[in-house]
Order: structure tokens, then sequence, then C-alpha cells
């Protein structure tokens, strides 16, 4: 009898011991990329993750195999996608954008798949993690956050008699909540009158833009709304035409024609998501401890078409932001990043 449960034991060891060492030479990773919408800024950051897990497969002889969704705004499509994530059993899933990982959340709370979120904004204020050092639970990635004071130092550096500022943004977008109350408090202070414009969908922030034209608005600041990032290219010209600058929160609105976008880059937000995704994945990393990546907000990205449309000479306005920003680089329209090569 003692041999036969000795026996037995040493089975169960060689079993563990197989069942670790498999494991363990996991080389095959199965990775579910969701985006919120389809946008110059959210789609580099897709394009970006894509290329550097292709980089890191090279790297560390492993794979990764994409499964890519978008859900355009459909939120009823996003949980459909995340279902069929959980069903085609994905070792991990990407967020791109506050709503998406928002889901992605919720819907892994009893099987803790690591979600990896892109481009959340307020990750704490919208309750993805528990704090930016320690996100707790199967969830962590990279915020977007946008310093809205530095932007206001360039709007009052390049017009410092400006007396009503536009806010215009999306009020259901989580992105936009912070940077809209930042940037009341900073016109409360300086004692600027400012007004709130907004829209849910391409027509309503076209109406908005009339409006503020209309009230003769100074200048227009929207923060990284992906809503009113959709609704750029339509609205760029009017704005030009009508010589009221559009400051916003990424390099992606300039790219679609606004005058300026302020903040972090988007390819290397993307480049680090997916070095986040290997970490968890290839790594053995615990998403709960993996601190959240915030990046330098300093670039200001200026439209130089728009630039010259609105009636200002770009090396001389260059040189006005220079002093508030880490560096000034030029942009020309067009309806995506590949245009512009």
């Amino acid at each position: 009898m003692k041999k036969l449960i000795a026996v037995a034991l040493s089975l169960i060891m060689i079993l563990s011991v197989f069942s670790i060492a498999t494991a363990e030479e996991k080389t095959s990773f199965k990775v579910g990329i969701c985006n919120l919408v389809d946008d110059a800024s959210l789609n580099q950051i897709v394009a970006n993750i894509k290329a550097q897990l292709a980089a890191i497969e090279a790297e560390k002889g492993v794979t990764f195999e994409i499964e890519e969704q978008n859900c355009n705004l459909d939120f009823d499509l996003l949980n459909q996608i995340i279902a069929n994530f959980i069903a085609d059993d994905v070792d991990l899933m990407v967020g791109i954008a506050t709503p998406v990982a928002m889901a992605m959340q919720g819907a892994t709370e009893e099987n803790a798949i690591p979600v990896v979120f892109a481009a959340v904004s307020d990750p704490v204020g919208s309750g993805v993690v528990a704090s930016m050092e320690a996100p707790g639970a199967n969830i962590t990635g990279t915020s977007d956050y946008l310093d809205t004071n530095a932007v206001f130092n360039l709007i009052f550096a390049a017009d410092p008699d400006a007396k009503l500022i536009a806010l215009l943004y999306n009020s259901a977008e989580d992105a936009s909540t912070a940077p809209i109350a930042a940037a009341k408090e900073i016109l409360d202070a300086k004692g600027v009158a400012y007004k709130e414009y907004g829209g849910s969908n391409v027509s309503e922030v076209m109406a908005a833009a009339d409006a503020l034209i209309a009230d003769g608005a100074d200048a227009v600041f929207t923060p990284t709304d992906n809503t009113i990032m959709t609704a750029e290219l339509s609205i760029y010209e009017a704005l030009a035409e009508a010589k009221i600058p559009h400051y916003t929160g990424a390099d992606s609105f300039a790219l679609n024609g606004a005058f300026l976008g302020y903040g972090v880059d988007y390819a290397n937000l993307g480049v680090e998501t997916a070095n986040m995704v290997s970490e968890i994945l290839v790594d053995g990393a615990d998403p709960a401890a993996l601190p959240v990546k915030t990046f330098d907000n300093g670039t200001a990205t200026v439209n130089t078409e728009t630039c010259e449309a609105i009636g200002l000479n770009y090396d001389e306005i260059a040189a006005v932001f220079a002093p508030f920003c880490t560096s000034v680089q030029p942009i020309t329209t067009a309806d995506s990043f590949d245009d512009l090569k």
C-alpha cells in the first residue's frame, strides 16, 4: 500500500512539473484589440501596438495572434466584441479609449483575463484602476492625461487679450470631464469669459462650431475628445475662415486641420502599450502591480496651413510657444498619418 501511495505521489509530482514547464514554455498568445472609433489618434495607437508586437515577436521568439475590432461607438457591438474575445479564449484584451477599457473591466471581473488599456485620460477618476502606481485587479495600461494649464499658457501667449474662449467637447466623454473642469477653473481665475459648446456626432459638432463662430469666440479649446476628433475634418475650414484658432489635446487634431494639438505622442503611447502586453504575457508581470504609464505632454504640433489661413506666421508663433513647450512641430492637413508619407 505504501508503495502504491509513493508511486501515486511521484506521478502527481511529475505531472505538476510537466504542467509548470508547459506553462513556462508557452510562446503563442492570443490578443484581442478593440478600438472605440475610427479616428487618427486611436488608429495611430493600434497601428503602433501591432508594429511593436511584431518587433517583440522577432526579438523574443514568440507569436501574437491578434484579433482586431472597432466598435465605432456602438456599445451593443462593443459588448458583443468583448463576449467574442472571451469565447475565443484570448490571453489578453487591449482596450483603446476609456469606454472600451471600462467595458472590458466589467466583463473580466470573474474570469480575470488581463486587460491593457490605451489612451484612458483619467484612469483613477473613471474608476478603471485603484491608483496609477498599483492599478489592482487584472487591468493596467497607458494614459494620455492632458496638462490643461499648459494648453492655456499657449492660448494666452498667442492672444493675451482673448476675452471669450469656446469650450468644444462631448459631455458624455469621460476623457473630457477633468480637462474641461480644469479649463473653467483657469478661466475663472483669469477673469476670462467662456461658453460651452457640445455635440455627440459630426452634425451636432458642426452646428456647435457655427454657433461659436457666430458668438465671436477668440479661441476654442478641446481636450482629447474622440467625438470632436472625428468631426475635425468637417469643422476646421470654417474655424480657420473665421480666424479662430482651435487648441486641442492631441497632434491628430492638427493633422485633421486644427490650428494646434498639444499632448502625448500617440505613436509612442502605442509602442509602450504593446510593451506592457509583452510584460504581462511573455514576462509574467502582474497587471495589478504594473503601474499605469503616463507621458511627457510637452509637444505642440501646429498645422502650418491653418496657421497661415488664420493670418499667423508659423515661425513667429513657434517662437512665441517655445518657452511653454518641450518642442514645437509643424504638420499639414491629412486624413491620416500614413497620408503624410
